[in-house]
């Protein structure tokens, strides 16, 4: 392996780490809210749907930095983490 293809893993490696990062926390702060906006203004309190919230945002963000090393490549970890985050910010923009 020669000194390119090492720069070249460290770069992958570095844009996973960062989309594990950066993506999951976005992401993790965008679904949780569309979820309990479409499922509990008639079932929950609001402080009860913001409760569920932060509770459901650890299991995203772990998702979310398991598909960013999942995934086939770096760019489709940093595309499905971008269109599940604007998607799930999109829904929350409308509902709320």
């Amino acid at each position: 392996m020669g000194s390119a293809d090492m720069r070249a893993a460290r770069w992958r490696l570095a844009s996973r780490c960062v989309a594990a990062a950066l993506g999951g926390y976005a992401l993790a702060s965008t679904l949780p809210v569309a979820l309990v906006a479409l499922v509990a203004p008639a079932t929950l309190a609001r402080a009860d749907a913001a409760l569920v919230a932060l509770q459901l945002s650890f299991v995203v963000y772990t998702g979310a930095v398991v598909w960013a090393f999942a995934a086939r490549s770096a760019s489709r970890a940093w595309a499905g983490l971008v269109l599940a985050t604007l998607l799930s910010g999109g829904i929350a923009r409308v509902v709320l």
